[in-house]
Order: structure tokens, then C-alpha cells, then sequence
């Protein structure tokens, strides 16, 4: 990867999310892409908002901005793709593993042999009990639930599964 696309990329997956501030965008699988033009040297920047009408989406793009402009790049282009959709699958090891440490239960992962299991709980991310409760489908943020752990009484977003 030659260098100008090298820090290009690392400072647009530095981006933290504006809703879920413990996660990255690239945690989040939101950043697809990131190439620089031959030539012109612009920065293109592809990502895809975790559903339509995110309203996080224009403060995303111009951290992004930001970010390429400050790590040396002025000409900066951001791209949203909506197809394929994104989905909690795009979420990484470490994006999961820092939800669950700040109090956000992320949804499990769907099996890569295609088959989709039957989510009937989530477990609480602060003592691990799987004895919860869907207190509302609209949490903190359009894309979260907000849950009560029936063991340890404590009320916790979840990502919602897409």
C-alpha cells in the first residue's frame, strides 16, 4: 500500500463515531475504502451508514474530512454507498470487544455458513447474565435498544441487529 494511501487510511480509521464514542468507524465496519487518485492526489473516502437517514452521518463526514486534511491531504472526497447494506456483521473483534467494556451489548455475529440463530436474549455487558429484558426497541440512538439485566438490575444499550 504506498504511503500517501497508508496514512490516508489510518487517519480516516482513527475517526471515532459521534454517537458510540468508544468505537472507531472503522470498529463500526462504516469506512469501506479509502483510495487516492493517481495524479490529483485526492483523497476518496467510501463508507455506509449503519441504515438510511443516520443522523450521525453529516458530523461523520466532516470529521472525515478533518481527519484526511490534517494528516496532509486537502482534497478530500466522501462517498456513501448503500448497497451492499451494512450490517453488525461489519463490526470487528476489537469494535465488539470495546462496546461490551463501556456497557454496550453487541449482537452476535451471524454464522458465516449463511445460517442466522435465533437471538432470544442478550447478555448483560456488565455482569454477563443472559437473564435480560427488552425494555424499549429505541435506545440511547436510533441504532440501539435499551435492555435491563434482571440479575444485577442494571439498564444497558444493545446494537441492534441488522
Amino acid at each position: 500500500m504506498p504511503a500517501a494511501v497508508s496514512d490516508a487510511r489510518a487517519a480516516v480509521a482513527a475517526v471515532v463515531d459521534p454517537e458510540i464514542r468508544v468505537v472507531t468507524i472503522e470498529d463500526l465496519g462504516i469506512l469501506r475504502d479509502v483510495e487516492v487518485e493517481p495524479g490529483t492526489g485526492r483523497v476518496v473516502v467510501t463508507i455506509t451508514p449503519t441504515y438510511t437517514g443516520c443522523p450521525a452521518m453529516d458530523v461523520i463526514r466532516a470529521d472525515i474530512r478533518r481527519a484526511v486534511t490534517a494528516a496532509g491531504h486537502p482534497d478530500v472526497e466522501v462517498r456513501t454507498v448503500h448497497s451492499p447494506a451494512w450490517s453488525t456483521d461489519w463490526i470487528s473483534d476489537a469494535g465488539r470487544a470495546k462496546l461490551a467494556a463501556a456497557g454496550i451489548a453487541p449482537p452476535a455475529p451471524v454464522r458465516r455458513d449463511g445460517v442466522v440463530p435465533l437471538t432470544l436474549t442478550v447478555r448483560c455487558p456488565r455482569c454477563g447474565s443472559p437473564e435480560t429484558e427488552q425494555l424499549s426497541r429505541f435506545g440511547s440512538t436510533a441504532c440501539k435498544a435499551l435492555w435491563r439485566c434482571r440479575a444485577c438490575s442494571e439498564p444497558f444499550d444493545t446494537v441492534k441487529a441488522l
